[in-house]
């Protein structure tokens, strides 16, 4: 379905009525906070999984709020008489932001989800209507230039960002904006870019109802819309990654065979960075036959560029093949239709001889040093926000590349806060098997240490140089000294990769 079918959408000149409409808005606190106490947990919680009862229920008074929920989050028609109460109706209509229906009603042309920044921002994301509820899974058919508002990924990518101030940043495949309203916050310069002219309309009206600078919105794929000489200190991307037959659905699929989308993205970032600028995104990868997902995801990596990639699922094909026919609604539609299409993704996987997709983040730093890649799996929770987890751990990353094993054992170190000592053994037995150190922030790690790395860990407050407290636990034990500083560097180093140790000096 082609945009011609799709809703009108409001101005994006008249910066204005965006104004007026964010400050009736706001007085009415349709807000993050205020659509929750309205609604309570349950009816809100119900709205992120497309279910819209529980909220309609919730909002059959009369109040400002409550025709607010129903007119920009449920598509409801409602009285102008009713909002032109608290609403600059007359110029919202007449620069598209509702459209008269009826006799006397009036209706949304676009949703308007309100949405809390980092600091307690009262954010509004604007998409295409049925696309505000639930993110991805808001409506059961997709039109193939579609607009989706918030969903996990957005929220998922905007959580893991960096967010330290910066000159430039660039939002890739910016779709609703919600990418490039975060970087509004730390960066002088946005630019965000979209193949679909549509979403970089609605990019303006979400930064414009925000109430945040205007972003310079360029249409194109990937880095084509970039001069040859720009510069980035930030690029983000949540881009269309998912892995299917063709490009039907705009909003998702790439458009390019198997991962190559997502791998043309990480390859073509490490020369649009500046030197120590990170570029960070969301992506789907196969695992094929005969291939080590990890060498695979290492040979994306650009030159100069140190890299962290975390797996965080895999499904097999089957799984996957199945989630994104429901996402686009197929198994509401003709049995048959629908059967030839999950045939048509099988097909594709075997002709590929892929067995499984994984999805996660990739996040790379331009450095002038010897790059570091790490790969790995991590399917456990963590603790969102984690942007100052991930600036940290290449931060370490440059601590240990700077520091050889003398050089190590001359730091001091501070045990990172909230770790906590599991001790793992039989019932009554004198000695534990081993010993755990667990992380209860940011990435939630556990592993595995000595009684020698456990002690070390317990006693680091920055006073003492790690030589002195190995030295001190080699009396205390009754072990060489000199034995115990040549084979407990690599037990440090693997503690402050991990971020269980803070270097301090």
């Amino acid at each position: 379905m082609s945009d011609a079918t799709l809703s009108p959408l409001p101005s994006a000149d008249r910066p204005d009525v965006a104004a007026r409409l964010r400050e009736a808005l706001l007085a009415a606190s349709f807000t993050a906070d205020g659509l929750l106490d309205l609604l309570g947990a349950p009816a809100y919680a119900a709205l992120a999984r497309s279910e819209t009862v529980p909220a309609l229920r919730a909002t059959r008074g009369d109040t400002p709020l409550e025709t607010l929920v129903r007119l920009f989050l449920l598509q409801q028609p409602v009285p102008y008489a009713r909002v032109e109460e608290f609403l600059p109706v007359h110029a919202c209509v007449e620069s598209g932001w509702l459209a008269r229906v009826g006799a006397d009603e009036v209706a949304a042309t676009v949703d308007v989800r309100p949405y809390g920044g980092p600091d307690g921002e009262d954010w509004f994301i604007v998409s295409d209507l049925g696309c505000a509820v639930g993110g991805a899974g808001g409506i059961g058919s997709r039109d193939e230039g579609v607009v989706l508002g918030v969903g996990g990924a957005s929220t998922t990518l905007a959580g893991i960002t960096v967010r330290t101030p910066v000159s430039s940043a660039l939002d890739l495949g910016t779709g609703s904006g919600i990418q490039a309203l975060h970087a509004a916050r730390h960066a002088t310069r946005v630019t965000a870019t979209d193949l679909n002219p549509r979403a970089l309309h609605i990019t303006s009206l979400t930064l414009a109802l925000s109430g945040a600078p205007a972003a310079d919105l360029r249409e194109g794929s990937l880095f084509e819309p970039l001069r040859h000489d720009e510069r980035y200190d930030l690029v983000v991307s949540n881009p269309p990654f998912v892995i299917s037959p063709g490009a039907r659905l705009t909003y998702r699929d790439g458009g390019m065979g198997g991962d190559d989308l997502c791998r043309s993205l990480v390859q073509g970032a490490g020369e649009r960075l500046t030197e120590g600028g990170f570029a960070q995104f969301l992506a789907n990868w196969q695992h094929v036959e005969g291939e080590d997902w990890q060498d695979r995801l290492r040979s994306w990596v650009p030159r100069d560029c140190d890299a962290w990639i975390v797996q965080r699922e895999v499904q097999d094909v089957t799984q996957y093949a199945e989630l994104w026919l429901r996402d686009a609604g197929d198994h509401r539609g003709d049995p048959a239709e629908y059967q030839a299409r999950y045939d048509a993704w099988l097909d594709e996987f075997e002709a590929r001889k892929v067995k499984a997709v994984g999805f996660g983040w990739i996040t790379l730093r331009r450095t002038a040093a010897e790059p570091v890649i790490t790969v790995e799996e991590w399917p456990h929770p963590v603790e969102q926000p984690l942007g100052d987890t991930v600036r940290a751990h290449f931060e370490r990353l440059d601590y240990l590349r700077a520091h050889d094993d003398a050089a190590l054992l001359a730091g001091h170190f501070r045990l990172a806060g909230e770790i906590v000592q599991e001790q793992v053994g039989m019932p009554g037995a004198e000695d534990p098997e081993h010993v755990v150190l667990r992380q209860h922030r940011g990435m939630r790690r556990a592993t595995k240490v000595d009684t020698v790395g456990a002690g070390f860990a317990g006693v680091c407050d920055g006073s003492l140089s790690a030589g002195r407290i190995l030295d001190a636990i080699a009396q205390l034990v009754g072990e060489d000294p000199v034995s115990l500083r040549d084979r407990t560097p690599a037990q440090i180093r693997l503690l402050v990769e991990q971020g269980f140790l803070e270097p301090t000096s």
